[in-house]
């Protein structure tokens, strides 16, 4: 039973040809429309307004960014609402899309696609699954056990999902995000089952998303790095002091002090980051081209790669530390900084912290990624009618393994930043990283090697989420996912 907007509710009995996918005639399709826009329609005004169209599609797993575009595209008259006409507007178009996107798919013409079908096309695209992949993505649209997808099953599952081509599939369906909390970036699994320029492309996304997010969550990191150092801001007890401290020692931009350098190395690191990877995993892989690798076999690829980057970009880290921690008017900018510090110390100063810094790279790598993972296969595990964990579980998912992997390597973080610290002056001691560990447990205990991680917590909801808005923006301005 259905009813047309402001008109009596009718029997919903709509025949559809199984191969073209459409009614008998339109007025038959405007009646299984007229009961989906009943559905949606919460306070049966006639009209659904986006906060209707959030409840009513929030089973389905659609982002609020999704539902927007539903209501953008759909709404030819600009007043913030879809009435019942420009609703059966948006699904004519949509399902026509889908339909294109269901022919490309159906290779054979039988009016049915299995998983040999879904890995062929996705293949043919730059996207390589194995039959496994492939059929668990079909099971999650299957209804009725068939193991195979007919128009219906393809329409409704896909039926307010605003996809525009196959490329927009795959990425639904083989879902990779690159989420940089400003401490080590990950380098997603699935990037190099994508056509090579869609990977750049999306690379420079992150690259610029995690820009944006250091940028935010800057004087939260210039923070920890005082207390890592200091233990407080100087003079100060408590964090709201040491944040009015910085303000008052250096105006309002000196919360930013340290963050020109800490952005300008990401863009290599990023770069060497995931070139040495793809290196590493086609070692690792040998003669099996499209073999995945397992969990171990990631970690491995992914801390090996991640010490070459930091190898090539550490000068920089040290230049951060000490912009960081510099006083009003000590240094004129990073030249000079650089200048001075080469002047006083050598060479040798630039890979101060080295040693505690790539013995970080191990538990963080290694913890962030197998909690991701767990995490993530859990959720799969739990839900085998979805092929795509969603966004908002994969931000989860990353949010809570990047917190236990710096947790596990905050100490190492500690003692490499103070050793980054060390100026060298005449007659002051030069501490290496035992003896700094040894000084910390008997001066401060314990609780003395995790200094400055509350800010450094407080910001990785922040990061996340600054990081994720901003990839997905420069997704779309970018047009990742689709071959050029």
């Amino acid at each position: 039973m259905s009813r047309l907007p402001g008109g009596p509710r009718v029997v919903l009995t709509v025949t559809t040809n199984p191969v073209t996918g459409t009614g008998t005639s339109d007025s038959e399709r405007k009646q299984r429309w007229a009961e989906l826009f009943d559905q949606l329609d919460l306070n049966k005004d006639g009209r659904i307004d986006v906060r209707e169209l959030r409840t009513g599609l929030a089973e389905r797993g659609l982002t609020r960014s999704s539902v927007d575009q539903i209501v953008r595209a759909g709404d030819t008259n600009q007043d913030g609402v879809l009435d019942f006409e420009e609703f059966c507007q948006y699904l004519r178009t949509h399902e026509r899309r889908l339909k294109l996107m269901f022919s490309t798919l159906d290779r054979n013409n039988d009016g049915e696609i299995d998983g040999a079908e879904i890995q062929q096309s996705l293949h043919s695209i730059g996207v390589d699954i194995s039959l496994k992949e492939a059929d668990r993505i079909l099971r999650s649209m299957d209804k009725d056990g068939s193991m195979t997808i007919d128009w219906h099953e393809w329409r409704d599952h896909f039926q307010f999902n605003p996809l525009h081509n196959m490329e927009d599939v795959a990425r639904y369906w083989k879902h990779s995000i690159i989420l940089d909390t400003g401490e080590q970036l990950r380098v997603p699994e699935d990037l190099s089952e994508q056509s090579k320029s869609s990977v750049w492309r999306q690379l420079i996304s992150g690259a610029l998303a995690g820009a944006v997010s250091r940028t935010g969550t800057a004087p939260l990191d210039r923070l920890k790095v005082f207390l890592q150092v200091h233990g407080s801001f100087p003079g100060t007890r408590n964090v709201l002091g040491s944040f009015q401290a910085m303000v008052k020692e250096g105006g309002l931009g000196s919360l930013w002090r340290g963050n020109g350098v800490n952005i300008l190395k990401m863009a290599p690191e990023t770069a060497i980051k995931f070139t040495v990877y793809e290196q590493i995993k086609c070692v690792l892989r040998g003669n099996d081209e499209t073999g995945h690798l397992n969990l171990h076999e990631r970690f491995l690829a992914g801390s090996l790669a991640g010490a070459v980057a930091q190898t090539a970009i550490y000068p920089l880290e040290v230049l951060k530390t000490r912009l960081t921690l510099r006083k009003t008017g000590q240094f004129s900018g990073m030249a000079d900084c650089a200048k001075q510090m080469l002047q006083r110390e050598s060479v040798k100063v630039f890979y101060k912290g080295y040693v505690p810094n790539l013995l970080g790279i191990v538990p963080y790598a290694g913890i962030d990624l197998a909690v991701y993972e767990t995490l993530k296969n859990s959720w799969i595990s739990r839900n085998t009618e979805s092929a795509n964990p969603g966004v908002m579980v994969l931000v989860g998912c990353g949010a809570v393994s990047s917190t236990c992997g710096q947790l596990a390597s905050y100490p190492l973080s500690l003692v490499r930043t103070r050793m980054q610290a060390q100026a060298s002056v005449k007659g002051a001691p030069q501490l290496s990283m035992t003896d700094l560990f040894q000084n910390i447990l008997t001066q401060e205990g314990v609780p003395g090697l995790y200094r400055g991680l509350s800010p450094n917590l407080l910001k990785v909801i922040p990061a996340v989420s600054i990081s994720y808005v901003v990839y997905e923006y420069m997704r779309k301005v970018m047009g990742v996912g689709v071959p050029r």
